[in-house]
């Protein structure tokens, strides 16, 4: 695996970072690609979740706490200086295989350092049993892209204060609130390594060679970097709702459906959560059910042969029907 080098060492926006996994993943050789980024007070949340219902927005513009929308599934997640932000990137198709492969290779490289790390099968990975990274995937044809925290000494007021899950996450997980379920590296480290330390003990573990990219390679991640920026994209394109069920579903996480319906036929639908996709929702559950009848009977056929956890990640296509028809 090759480390990935911008020529400069500047600071950068969030999405300029999910922009350079893009690119790597369109310019990736035989090697697999990692590199590690951090950026100012920064919320940033999964492809599928309704901005207003995970982020305190008053919170984030009385503390100049940037927010931004990526492409991938999964949750919530507050950065600072004192987090490192992760990306890994390799030619692969099978999204779940890649993920537990990279999440694998972060715990054994946090076991070295005599940590008693461990994952929860699905996307957090632990030091003696709390949360101290997060990690989501998405995939584009032929490459797949995981990206991920890694708490070391995060600002943890600001943390608490930007970032609003539902009562039912916290509650699912037994905790009363974010800081009780996280823990961050310079409390097991105990003074024994520095925040730049560690990154070059990961660097060293995790890859065998580098790349620099180049000022055109730059300019390219720049250009990525405006799909990240408009509103549409931030905000999401959520359809009208007439009918909305959430529920939160052990193994897949939260799941909200939204539908808009005219005279008992599926008109629009949209799916959010902080789960992780697999494959495409759109094109695989979304547009089959546009016009649809909302019977059980009518939604079973539109979605007949369709097999849900290759679109999201643990979630059973009765599991979906049924959460549809709860709305």
């Amino acid at each position: 695996m090759k480390y990935l080098l911008l020529p400069s060492t500047e600071t950068r926006i969030l999405p300029f970072y999910l922009a350079m996994e893009e690119h790597a993943a369109h310019i990736i050789g035989d090697d697999d690609l990692f590199f590690m980024w951090q950026v100012n007070p920064t919320v940033i949340f999964g492809r599928n979740q309704l901005i207003e219902g995970e982020v305190n927005l008053p919170y984030c513009r009385e503390h100049g706490i940037a927010t931004y929308r990526r492409k991938s599934g999964g949750g919530c997640v507050f950065a600072d200086m004192s987090n490192i932000m992760m990306s890994y990137i390799t030619r692969s198709d099978n999204v779940e295989l890649t993920f537990s492969r990279y999440t694998s290779a972060v715990v054994q490289m946090l076991k070295k350092l005599g940590l008693n790390a461990s994952d929860n099968g699905r996307n957090d990975i632990l030091i003696d049993g709390l949360k101290v990274s997060g990690n989501a995937f998405y995939h584009i044809p032929g490459r797949s892209i995981v990206h991920g925290t890694m708490l070391f000494d995060t600002d943890m007021a600001h943390m608490q204060g930007a970032i609003t899950p539902s009562e039912k996450k916290l509650q699912s997980k037994g905790v009363k609130s974010v800081r009780s379920r996280i823990t961050t590296l310079s409390q097991h480290l105990a003074g024994k390594m520095d925040i730049e330390q560690f990154k070059a003990f990961v660097k060293t573990e995790l890859c065998d060679g580098e790349i620099l990219l180049t000022d055109a390679d730059v300019a390219e991640i720049e250009r990525i970097t405006q799909s990240y920026l408009t509103e549409e994209f931030i905000y999401g394109n959520n359809p009208r709702c007439s009918s909305m069920h959430s529920v939160r579903i052990e193994g897949v996480g939260e799941f909200q459906v939204s539908l808009e319906l005219d005279h008992n036929v599926i008109k629009n639908l949209n799916l959010a959560g902080d789960f992780l996709m697999t494959g495409d929702i759109d094109a695989s559950i979304i547009a089959p059910l546009r016009g649809v009848a909302y019977t059980r009977e009518a939604i079973t056929a539109a979605l007949a042969g369709l097999d849900a956890s290759k679109v999201i990640m643990n979630l059973t296509t009765e599991q979906l029907i049924n959460n549809i028809l709860l709305t």
